[in-house]
């Protein structure tokens, strides 16, 4: 049978509708990470939780992100990335139903844990799609892809502005059920790429460094994204909240886009500057009129830092051999997001939101450290 070319999309095009579902899933699953933002002063004030417990809290979804990449570590080698996606956003919108539907601190903190579970098979199925379908251009397409998930950073916020908790919630699952079918259409790699496991890429120079840049970009974020909204609940209703936020998210997709034409070291060591500054100012100013580019400055350099990291991580470790590298990399990284609200919410309950910047420094010296060695 012959089919026209109406009827069939060519490669090109096929790779092209390919790529958009890749970033449009990217939005997708970083909204997942950014909507508790304007959401979480609500669920203080309908719980009673302190600073503290909603730092636990916000730390389930990245838990669940942890054992989230171990499970479908072994998906992405037997190359069922298609399975990975379609069981982790099943994940993510049942996870999101959860936390519509239940009213208290037990049943969010289950249902964050259900949600990090999908969001981390979501990262490893776009992430290994990208690698294998643009063989070659692994840094510049991870750049977009890193831009797309600072994009979701706005959309996050645009759903927790349509207030309280069950809106936001419900709205996300229904965007990731629109998402399945545009998996099932991507079809295919067109490459017979295949990764493999392999442990010694874990000494290969410059892993640790990009280890060491991705937990601090993504540390930065979960302070700004689980501890700081209840600093800026002070002055900021939560719509207010939201477009704060969702501004910033510009700047983080931006700047992670921009930043694939920097050296990726030098990129870190801008990146800590410009994050350690902007959240200390956040934290001990009371003034909208400073927290807004304050927290533009942290997005750029939360940008950067993803930016960096990957571009670090791809110049140490060949790609074939990458899947080891990039499930420890990543899990790194997530333990960033789940011990910045930790550290963040108890320095916050001990000694004020001023000490967030003291937190963000910490983190920001094995950046420092390992880039002075290298």
């Amino acid at each position: 049978m012959v089919t026209s070319a109406h009827e069939m999309p060519s490669g090109r095009d096929r790779s092209s509708f390919a790529y958009a579902v890749l970033l449009a899933l990217g939005a997708l699953d970083a909204a997942g990470y950014s909507v508790i933002a304007p959401v979480a002063p609500e669920i203080a004030r309908a719980t009673g939780a302190t600073p503290g417990s909603m730092g636990v809290l916000v730390a389930m979804f990245p838990l669940g992100i942890v054992l989230g990449f171990m499970v479908t570590a072994a998906g992405i080698r037997r190359d069922r990335m298609s399975h990975v996606l379609f069981g982790s956003l099943g994940l993510l919108a049942g996870g999101a139903v959860a936390m519509a539907t239940s009213g208290s601190y037990g049943g969010y903190m289950v249902a964050r844990f259900v949600m990090g579970l999908g969001s981390g098979g979501v990262w490893m199925g776009v992430t290994f799609n990208t690698l294998a379908r643009w063989p070659g251009q692994e840094y510049l397409c991870m750049s977009r892809i890193f831009a797309a998930y600072s994009v979701g950073g706005l959309l996050g916020p645009a759903l927790g502005a349509l207030g309280g908790v069950s809106a936001p919630f419900l709205a996300y699952a229904m965007l990731v059920l629109i998402a399945i079918p545009a998996v099932m259409a991507m079809g295919p790699t067109r490459t017979a790429r295949r990764f493999s496991a392999d442990r010694s890429a874990l000494r290969l120079p410059g892993f640790s460094l990009s280890c060491a840049g991705i937990a601090f970009a993504v540390l930065a974020l979960g302070l700004i994204e689980g501890v700081l909204p209840l600093h800026l609940s002070t002055a900021l209703p939560q719509r207010g909240i939201a477009i704060v936020y969702a501004v910033m998210s510009v700047v983080v997709a931006a700047a992670a886009a921009i930043a694939a034409r920097l050296r990726p070291r030098r990129a870190l060591l801008a990146a800590t500057a410009f994050v350690t500054v902007g959240i200390s100012i956040v934290g001990v100013s009371g003034s909208v009129g400073w927290w807004l580019p304050a927290l533009a400055m942290a997005g750029l350099g939360v940008g950067v830092a993803n930016t960096g990291s990957i571009g670090v991580l791809l110049e140490a470790v060949p790609t074939d051999r990458i899947v080891t590298a990039m499930v420890l990399w990543s899990q790194v990284g997530i333990i960033g997001y789940l011990v910045g609200p930790l550290l963040g919410g108890l320095a916050a309950e001990a000694a004020g939101f001023g000490a967030l910047g003291l937190v963000a420094l910490v983190a920001a010296t094995p950046v420092l450290s390992l880039l002075q060695r290298s």
